[in-house]
This record gives structure tokens, C-alpha cells and sequence, in this order.
């Protein structure tokens, strides 16, 4: 016999199901023209034009982020935010299958949306720039865009499913050396080398990687290094990341880290500036109800998580929605593609974001992320413990 929640499953895969091509299109579209971070324009009108089409009402450049948007239908008591992201690498494009992520946010919303006055739900995609970098999750945040937000959503591509995939803190920043200048033959003497700075900064750097926690990590390049030979550089400057499984570790790092970069300045007689370029990213925290309940989704599409236990061995970098998981409850899993050994951040994987398996990720993850928030919505238990997580916050941030 079919029941009424039967109906509104069905209801629900059958807007994803019918969408598909739809969907698949505008992956491969936003893939065809990768823009870097909080410049995606071409990106977000793809993103935004199903949605608008749906009957979604548009609410752009919000957060004072002109790439950053709010899409909501209904008028449910529990909102649902699902996140999109469309940014891309530099020289690489969409490595990181960024286009698989947006694409799965609008295909989880417009099942959603078939289904949101029987759930009582606010269905709300939001289009979130710059996770690359610059942090475009975290300042949203920041500036109010969540606050109505019970429950936040998102899958990322990967070589493999992931069901409570774990991140490390980031910080992102630029240390700038300042020496002076001279004819580095003629009068050397006369020079302070900030170029120097950097190498004794980077030698301390390397050295300090055999004395750190696990899970710190650090991975940097020279942004500037000079200008020509026979001049001594007076000004240079070091990129770096910096990560660690939580965001005190990270503290930690960044301390120990600061003294290279002190050694540096002091044994070639340069100053030192150091700049963080973009908000710190945190550690994902991902709700564990909404993880228990995805992952009977996922495996439910015949996909196969990697176990719980082994979860923790497989940190994926670092990502913005940290930030949010650690406010919000939400959830931030991994679905696998065939990218034929090749793993985020590689050309290769930028080739298979665009495969048949990614194609099958798109379907798969609209449904799975989908199909989770209605599981959840159902439950009044779950349901009720995420409005009085939603009550609370908005009580302290009043």
C-alpha cells in the first residue's frame, strides 16, 4: 500500500528525475566557463536561472557579495539551506568539481520545492562564491545571510563517497619582507636582501615540519622575489597556508610558524608584515542526526560510503563550510566520481568532473541530500530539535 509519505518522496525524486538533462546541462555549463573567486557572474545566472524559472524568489548580491545569492521557495517553519558553489582554480578550471556542487544544490531544491508545503518547509539555495579563497561562506555568515537558517546542506565531489568527511582549519596569508635596494655588484654592501628573508624564513619552515602536531600542515610559494639579478630585492613576499585539525592547533601552528618568519627579517636586517588574505576557515563539525540520515540516503542510490572509522584518515583540505557546521547543524559529505586515480586540485580531475559518473553524482547527490531533508523534516523529534537550535541562536545573536 502507498502511503501519503510514500507520495511525497516519490513526489520529491520525481522533480529531481525529470529535471535531469536540465541539471546535467548546468554542470557541464558552469564547468565550460571556470571564474575565479567573487567573480563568478556567468556562473551564478546559470545557477540562478532554473531556480527563477521555478518560481524562486531571487534575492542577489546579498552579504555586499555581488556573486552571493539567496533563492527561496515556500514558507515552511524549517528552513533548509542548501549551498552552492560555483568558483574555480586558477590555470586549473574546475578541479574541484565546484560545477557539480551547484548543479546538486538546484536539483535538491527543486524536489524540495515539490514537496515544501506538505513538509512545512522554507526551501533555500544559497549561492556562495569564493571557497577557494576569500571566505565567501564566512562572511555571509557573518553578515546575517544564515540567520534563518535550521539546517545547512551541500555535497563535494571526490574519489570516493565520504558520508561525515572531515576538513582542517586554514588560514590563508602573506608575509611581506622590506629590505633596500642596491646594485647587487657594484655596491651590495648597501643592500638589506628580503629575498634572503624568505630563504631563511623557508629553510626555518622546513625544518619545523619534523616537530609538528598531527593534522598541522603547512604549503606555501613565493609570490615575489625580486625584480632582476643585479639588483638586491627590497621587497619580497611568501604565500602560505596554514592547517590543523581544529582551530586551536591551528593557533599553535601559526605562532611557531610566526617565528620563522621573525628569523628571517632578523638575520638579514629586513622588516616584516604579515597579512591574513582571507577569513580563517574552520574545521567541519558536521551534525551527526543529519549524517546518520544521509547516509541511509546514499547507500539507498546503491552507493558505498567508505566505513565511520576510516572517515578521520581522509581529511579533505579545507573548506568554508566549517564555518558554518560549527554555528549551524549541517552537513558536508563527499560523493564519489570516477576520476581515474587523479584526486581534487589536479588537472585530471577537472577533466572527469565533467564524465558520466560525475553526470550520475548530480543525480545522486540532488536525491541524497534531498530525500535527507525530508527524512529529517518528518521526524518530529528532529524537527523540533532543530527550530530550538534556530530559536537559540537567534536569541544570542539578538
Amino acid at each position: 500500500m502507498c502511503t501519503a509519505a510514500d507520495d511525497v518522496a516519490g513526489g520529491c525524486d520525481a522533480a529531481i528525475r525529470a529535471a535531469s538533462a536540465e541539471l546535467i546541462a548546468l554542470s557541464h555549463a558552469i564547468h565550460a566557463e571556470p571564474e575565479l573567486a567573487f567573480e563568478e557572474t556567468r556562473s551564478v545566472a546559470k545557477t540562478l536561472a532554473p531556480l527563477a524559472e521555478r518560481g524562486f524568489e531571487i534575492e542577489a548580491g546579498v552579504a555586499q557579495l555581488p556573486t552571493a545569492f539567496r533563492a527561496r521557495y515556500g514558507s515552511g517553519s524549517l528552513t533548509v539551506g542548501i549551498c552552492a558553489e560555483y568558483d574555480a582554480l586558477p590555470e586549473i578550471g574546475h578541479a574541484c568539481g565546484h560545477n557539480i556542487i551547484a548543479a546538486t544544490a538546484v536539483g535538491a531544491a527543486l524536489g524540495l520545492a515539490e514537496v515544501a508545503d506538505e513538509l512545512g518547509l522554507t526551501v533555500l539555495v544559497l549561492g556562495t562564491p569564493a571557497e577557494e579563497s576569500g571566505g565567501g561562506k564566512v562572511l555571509m555568515l557573518e553578515r546575517g545571510v544564515f540567520d534563518d537558517v535550521a539546517m545547512a546542506m551541500m555535497v563535494h565531489p571526490g574519489p570516493f563517497d565520504i558520508v561525515g568527511a572531515h576538513s582542517l582549519a586554514l588560514a590563508d596569508v602573506s608575509v611581506v619582507f622590506h629590505g633596500r635596494e642596491a646594485h647587487a655588484s657594484a655596491a651590495p654592501e648597501l643592500g638589506r636582501n628580503a629575498g634572503d628573508a624568505i630563504t631563511v624564513a623557508q629553510v626555518a619552515l622546513g625544518l619545523l615540519r619534523q616537530h609538528l602536531l598531527p593534522g598541522q600542515q603547512l604549503h606555501g610559494i613565493v609570490g615575489e622575489g625580486g625584480v632582476a639579478p643585479n639588483i638586491v630585492p627590497g621587497r619580497a613576499e611568501l604565500l602560505y597556508y596554514f592547517r590543523a585539525i581544529d582551530s586551536v592547533a591551528l593557533d599553535d601552528l601559526m605562532r611557531r610558524a610566526s617565528a620563522c618568519f621573525e628569523a628571517g627579517a632578523l638575520a638579514t636586517g629586513c622588516t616584516h608584515e604579515v597579512r591574513t588574505l582571507a577569513p580563517t576557515y574552520t574545521e567541519l563539525t558536521p551534525d551527526p542526526e543529519l549524517l546518520f540520515a544521509y547516509r541511509e540516503q546514499i547507500i539507498g542510490l546503491g552507493r558505498v560510503p567508505i566505513a565511520p572509522e576510516l572517515e578521520a584518515q581522509r581529511p579533505l583540505g579545507s573548506t568554508d563550510m566549517g564555518n558554518v557546521t560549527n554555528v549551524i547543524p549541517g552537513i558536508h559529505p563527499v560523493i564519489g566520481i570516477d576520476a581515474g586515480g587523479a584526486v581534487t586540485h589536479q588537472p585530471g580531475f577537472a577533466a572527469a568532473s565533467i564524465n558520466a559518473s560525475a553526470d550520475r553524482a548530480v543525480l545522486d547527490g540532488a536525491l541524497a541530500l534531498a530525500r535527507t531533508a525530508i527524512s529529517v523534516a518528518r521526524d518530529d523529534i528532529h524537527r523540533h530539535r532543530l527550530l530550538q537550535r534556530l530559536v537559540q541562536r537567534q536569541e544570542d545573536i539578538r
